[in-house]
């Protein structure tokens, strides 16, 4: 955590030198993998076109909010799409389909968000071929698939690139890992079709980059997933996730104001412990991310906020233009 703070401040800290062999170890290897996946993909080809959705700094910017609604307006175009994951956090085994019922500790906090929400087809697999080999065999009639997450693996061949930047952090000290926050160098977005900024419009951090927001579109109780009135008063609220202040910000913005705030670390794997000392009148609210871990043992009185990415029509014409590129449509 300590880190993580340190990489997004404007000056680099001189205590993370120390760190600066790692970090040029870091960039070898990275690169000689790079180098390494996309001659492995070059001989590689997928059955039906891949999009991948990535960034460039290590946590949350949107990828998957941004996947959400790229699944949702191709539907509505009646596309059949898939999508693959890492499963990060899940125990697998791998790879493996996702369902709207899969275990939470098997395949994942994100990768069960995503198929909660699609309802289309899914696998989970650190490698990425793996797991579109296993989509394609099971659903031969998918025309496109989505990889969420995935920029770095090079050995899955794609079709187009969409990269998420967060405009809120951006790209921290601007160094790699692990004295920044930074996957592969900023000159890396030059080799991207499209680049997409979640949040601060007043500051374009990239000249191309085209703006969305993520809107706040419904609560839900944790212990069902029944969608409820919003909470009139919000005692505590946690939040598992790379940039926990995005979701505290939000629910300032919708007029909540004296409220608790805990943050644990990114896919943190909760426990009723972890509110042993919360009162059982307490209103705790939570990301949509973390209710899935949390609802065996939620009281009634928890919700989660679910939220959307809001796009506007300039990304969707260049989604249009490149389902033609791809002769989906």
């Amino acid at each position: 955590m300590w880190l993580q703070q340190q990489w997004y401040k404007a000056y680099l800290n001189p205590l993370l030198l120390v760190l600066f062999p790692l970090h040029w170890l870091f960039v070898v290897v990275s690169s000689i993998r790079t180098r390494m996946g996309i001659r492995s993909s070059r001989t590689r080809q997928s059955p039906v076109p891949i999009w991948v959705v990535g960034n460039l700094t290590v946590g949350g910017a949107g990828k998957t909010p941004t996947t959400l609604s790229l699944v949702k307006w191709l539907r509505q175009r009646h596309i059949k799409v898939g999508i693959v994951t890492r499963g990060y956090g899940g125990t697998g085994p791998f790879p493996c389909l996702v369902q709207p019922d899969s275990a939470v500790e098997v395949v994942g906090d994100e990768p069960l968000l995503l198929a909660k929400q699609t309802q289309v087809p899914m696998a989970a697999a650190p490698n990425r071929q793996q797991a579109v080999e296993l989509l394609c065999q099971q659903h031969p009639d998918l025309q496109l698939i989505l990889s969420d997450d995935g920029l770095q693996h090079y050995a899955l061949p794609r079709q187009l690139e969409i990269v998420v930047v967060d405009g809120e952090r951006g790209f921290g000290n601007g160094w790699r890992l692990p004295i920044g926050p930074l996957r592969e160098p900023l000159s890396r977005l030059k080799r991207s079709e499209i680049v997409v900024q979640n949040g601060n419009s007043e500051s374009p951090l990239v000249a191309e980059a085209m703006l969305f927001q993520l809107r706040p579109c419904g609560w839900y109780r944790v212990s069902d997933g029944q969608a409820v009135d919003a909470p009139q008063y919000i005692d505590l609220a946690c939040a598992g996730i790379a940039h926990p202040q995005r979701f505290f910000n939000t629910l300032k913005n919708l007029g909540y104001q004296d409220f608790s705030q805990r943050e644990f670390a990114d896919h943190h794997s909760f426990k009723a412990a972890d509110f042993a000392a919360v009162d059982p009148d307490q209103c705790v609210v939570m990301t949509e991310k973390d209710a899935d871990k949390c609802a065996g043992f939620a009281k009634e009185n928890w919700y989660y906020l679910r939220v959307e990415a809001d796009f506007p029509e300039q990304f969707w014409q260049h989604i249009e233009r490149q389902l033609h590129r791809a002769k989906i449509v």
